[in-house]
């Protein structure tokens, strides 16, 4: 047998330690350092609360106001509508009749709006005046604007003398010309034929009242075999 065979082996440390045998031990020795730390301590139920109660105010964040669009029932949204068109006619009248007395009888449903006739119509004549023209354009065009489900009515009346029995005139008379050309008038600038309603009713003749109603369409249809309209 050769005499290199009996030589002890070169030990290789060109490998290093054993890294993961060294990790593992360092990670027992911890783990056993807490496992004494909890064995060993104790809970004190005040200083507990405490810090929790610190914690809670100290990370306490406001909650922002939610940011979903708010839901209005279906009468809800024709009553706003209704309104708006209300503002909208208050305005027409303001800026073009001052002498005009608006009364919203009902918000969001009814409202009305008084004129001298003279303020309207040629004087003696049933036409409508000129300076006028934009104020009809005005409100047909709000008329017009229906939102779904509603429907936007005027309803236009003006004073009669009456007969000497008591009645209204029977025959062709300015006022009943003038309401006429008043609904003639409208029906030109695009109001819908349906929308539109003219009348005369005891009273002095320089008085014109319109009535502004807002109604569902559901209102205004024949009702047939329990039909209730709902919604």
């Amino acid at each position: 047998m050769a005499e290199r065979d009996f030589l002890p082996p070169i030990p290789d440390t060109a490998r290093g330690p054993n890294t993961p045998a060294l990790f593992l031990s360092l990670f027992l020795l911890v783990l056993a350092f807490f496992i004494l730390l909890v064995t060993i301590s104790t809970l004190e139920e005040v200083k507990t609360k405490s810090v929790m109660d610190s914690l809670t105010s100290t990370f306490t964040s406001i909650v922002p106001p939610s940011t979903d669009p708010t839901r209005f029932k279906s009468k809800e949204g024709d009553l706003i509508a209704g309104q708006q068109y209300q503002e909208t006619v208050t305005d027409i009248f303001a800026a073009a009749l001052q002498v005009a007395q608006v009364k919203v009888v009902h918000p969001g449903r009814l409202m009305q709006v008084q004129i001298p006739a003279n303020t309207l119509f040629a004087e003696d004549a049933a036409g409508i005046l000129p300076s006028q023209f934009e104020l009809l354009d005005r409100i047909a065009a709000a008329a017009s604007g229906r939102p779904p489900g509603l429907r936007f009515d005027l309803e236009f009346i003006i004073g009669s003398r009456v007969r000497a029995d008591g009645g209204l005139p029977q025959s062709q008379t300015l006022e009943l010309a003038r309401a006429g050309a008043f609904a003639r008038e409208m029906a030109q600038r695009g109001l819908p034929p349906d929308s539109i309603a003219i009348g005369i009713e005891p009273g002095d003749p320089n008085d014109v009242t319109m009535w502004f109603y807002i109604r569902r369409e559901a209102e205004t249809r024949l009702r047939l075999d329990g039909d209730d309209g709902g919604e």
